[in-house]
């Protein structure tokens, strides 16, 4: 399959890439690294599918990450999305599938149990701006879209996000609690690959694996590395909102769990070569 990826530069695209790849696709990157930003019209005639990860954001930042400029925030984003869609749409391509986010759920009470198919209630502009993409991508009906409603990603590389938590905890600094959910970008991967191969794939679906809890994310810090930096008190888990994966489960999706983050620490520390 000729896959188009945008986003390709980003910590998401750079790292499915090759995992789409591997899988026998081919993959036309669409990225700052090639001159592409939202709001331009690729040329995607001849592509059996696009996935969109692109999105314009503050550096670090999802939620909040309009910074001070929320107009031009949803302007490149809300209508950069629309037209990558309607120019997808007029090229023939015919599976699309969005990243969106958790954050369309934010506004359901605290300790919801969020289903595939719970309609959105965001409650910013990060929310906002990933619902609208999801219904405009409905809207197509000559495309069988889906959009994956995914938690935080982690994965190794330049772009790891704990990179400085664990530079801080490891000088000794004392950290805040905290407590989310996670999943790894192979994982991510893995659950594209099962919806592109799928016939009638599901509208929206959520990725999401484990609640992770910086306690139990840096004992692994300190057992890899000897820190001996008193470890944050855990933090209160009883409002979080858990995401259920039933549609990816019945395609066959397994997420590695925290199994794979043990088994990734050493990448993530940078104690091991990335492969």
């Amino acid at each position: 399959m000729r896959i188009a990826l945008t986003g390709a530069s980003g910590f998401v695209g750079a790292s499915i890439r090759p995992l789409l790849q591997q899988a026998g696709h081919q993959v036309t990157p669409l990225g700052h690294d090639n001159g592409f930003s939202l709001g331009a019209r690729p040329d995607l005639h001849g592509h059996h599918a696009l996935i969109h990860c692109a999105f314009a954001h503050q550096p670090g930042c999802f939620r909040g990450g309009e910074g001070d400029d929320p107009q031009g925030f949803v302007e490149t984003n809300q209508t950069g999305t629309r037209l990558l869609f309607d120019q997808a749409e007029k090229c023939g391509v015919s599976r699309v599938i969005f990243l969106s986010t958790r954050a369309v759920h934010d506004g359901h009470p605290a300790g919801s149990f969020l289903t595939d198919t719970l309609p959105p209630r965001p409650v910013n502009l990060y929310g906002q701006v990933k619902s609208d993409g999801e219904r405009y991508l409905l809207s197509k009906t000559g495309i069988k879209g889906t959009a994956i409603r995914a938690t935080g990603l982690y994965g190794p590389g330049p772009r790891n996000k704990w990179r400085e938590l664990f530079r801080q905890f490891q000088q000794g600094a004392r950290l805040a609690p905290r407590v989310g959910t996670e999943l790894h970008i192979a994982d991510l991967a893995d659950a594209m690959l099962r919806l592109l191969a799928h016939p009638l794939p599901p509208a929206t679906v959520n990725a999401s694996d484990f609640a992770l809890d910086r306690q139990d994310l840096l004992r692994l810090v300190a057992e890899h590395t000897g820190c001996r930096t008193a470890l944050p008190d855990r933090a209160d888990a009883v409002d979080m909102r858990i995401a259920g994966c039933a549609a990816l489960a019945r395609l066959g999706w397994r997420p590695g769990g925290i199994a794979k983050l043990e088994q990734t620490m050493p990448r993530l520390l940078d104690l091991a070569p990335q492969v």
